[in-house]
Formats: C-alpha cells, structure tokens, sequence
C-alpha cells in the first residue's frame, strides 16, 4: 500500500513544487513506483513534467468537484516510475463549488481508494494555502514534508500551518505525522542561513532533514523543459540533493516498516 506524503507549507516560493517533482521522479529512479498528485492551481508540478493542460481530459479540478477516480484522472509520464494526476486552473475556483459538499475533506483520499494498492509513494503538491484543498491533502497523508527556504522569513507563518496540521489530525486524520523539514536554497557560505538552521531545528527538534537543496540554475531552469533535474542534468548538485532526500527517505521506511 502507497505510503502518502504532502509537501506543503503555505507560503510561496518555498521549493514546494520543485521538491514535490523532484522527489517523486527520485524514488521512480530508485525503482518504486510513484504517483504525483498536482492540487495547486498553478499547475507547475504538471507543466514541470513536459504535460501539456490543454491536453488534459480529467483534472484534480474534476476529482475534487465531480467524482472523477484517480484511474480517470492520472496519466503515465516519460520518467521512470512516475504517473500523474494532472491540475489545471479551474481547480482555483474549487474551493468555492465544495464548500457545500458533505464530507468535502474526504474527495482525493476517496479518489485514489482503487489505486492506492498499485503504488510504493503517493506525493501530493499542495497550494500555497491552508484551504480545504490542503486539507483534503493532509486527509489523506500519511506524512507531511515541509520545505523551507534558508531566508530571513523563513519561519514565518510555520505556527500557522502546525496548528492546522494538529486540527486535521484531531478531527480527520489522527495517523498524520511530520515526515520532516526540508531546507531549500541553501548557501552554507552565508552566516544567515547557519541562523536560519539553528532556528528551524529548534522549531523542529529531530525532523530536519540531513539533506539539504543547494540554490542552482540547473534546478530552476529544469521545469521550463518540462523535467524533473535528473534528467535535465544528471550531476548538477540539485539532482544530487533529491536523490539524496530520496534515499533518506527510503531508508527510513525500511527502518520503520
């Protein structure tokens, strides 16, 4: 059964999606096979996979407000291992069309009920919000991996999303758990992001991640050619980081499991 881990954290220009892409093509390469889940509006986990959404017959719009399965909805990729259920920009209005809906938290975890048997990972890239989009992620995680950019605001609004995390797990999802912090756009030559380190790991004692993500143009410059960074460029340090994050991962399942 696919273990299900949300990446999420409220505010923007995080590494969110880039994480999410990343990792899910990672564990792919390491044999396991991954679904990516796309619930942002923006669409950059898609766009991010060479998925053109002109193209796209079901959307997570279409799960969340009609019913649609995952086995509607996701498409198989070029990229070893990795399938997709594909967002488009209807999905910004969602919010609004379920408000009204009986048990609206629970319409992606009910989606993937007939494929969840078929998949090692289950990722979701979520909105940079704390919505019932968001919510209906956490429904359905196992984890939540927070990633978090080495920049002076970098724990702003991190009480926010941990109070919502405890109020989904104590009304919908009491198995929610941290699966750890990320921290992104790391530059260990700048005295600030040895202060932002200190500060996030005494926020999150024990959950920090040991991987850490570099700043690169690679990384950044992946998504316009529609690909994860392994496959743009095998050895650049971004690709490294995620493989490594992978492996963390990994290896802490089979400890665990």
């Amino acid at each position: 059964m696919a273990k299900v881990i949300a990446v999420a954290n409220q505010k923007g220009g995080v590494g969110k999606t880039t994480t999410a892409v990343n990792l899910a093509a990672s564990l792919g390469l390491y044999n396991k096979k991954v679904l990516l889940i796309d619930v942002d509006p923006q669409g950059n986990s898609t766009s991010g996979l060479g998925v053109d959404r002109r193209n796209i017959k079901y959307s997570t719009y279409n799960v969340l407000t009609e019913g649609i399965t995952a086995e509607d909805c996701m498409i198989k990729t070029s990229f070893q291992g990795l399938y997709l259920m594909p967002s488009d920009i209807n999905l910004a209005g969602a919010e609004l069309e379920i408000a009204d809906t009986p048990h609206r938290e629970n319409l992606l975890k009910n989606s993937v009920v007939g494929v969840k048997s078929q998949f090692d990972y289950i990722i979701i890239d979520c909105p940079p919000s704390l919505g019932i989009i968001t919510t209906n992620a956490l429904t359905m995680a196992d984890t939540i991996l927070v990633p978090i950019q080495c920049e002076y605001y970098a724990l702003e609004g991190l009480s926010q999303l941990m109070a919502t995390v405890r109020r989904v797990k104590r009304m919908y999802n009491q198995h929610l758990d941290i699966e750890g912090v990320l921290l992104t756009m790391y530059d260990g030559r700048l005295n600030l992001t040895q202060q932002v380190v200190a500060e996030v790991k005494k926020f999150f004692p024990k959950k920090v991640f040991a991987t850490v993500v570099p700043r690169g143009v690679r990384l950044s410059e992946a998504p316009s050619f529609g690909m994860p960074c392994y496959y743009f460029d095998k050895k650049c340090k971004g690709t490294e980081a995620y493989l490594s994050l992978a492996t963390e991962i990994l290896r802490k399942d089979r400890t665990d499991g």
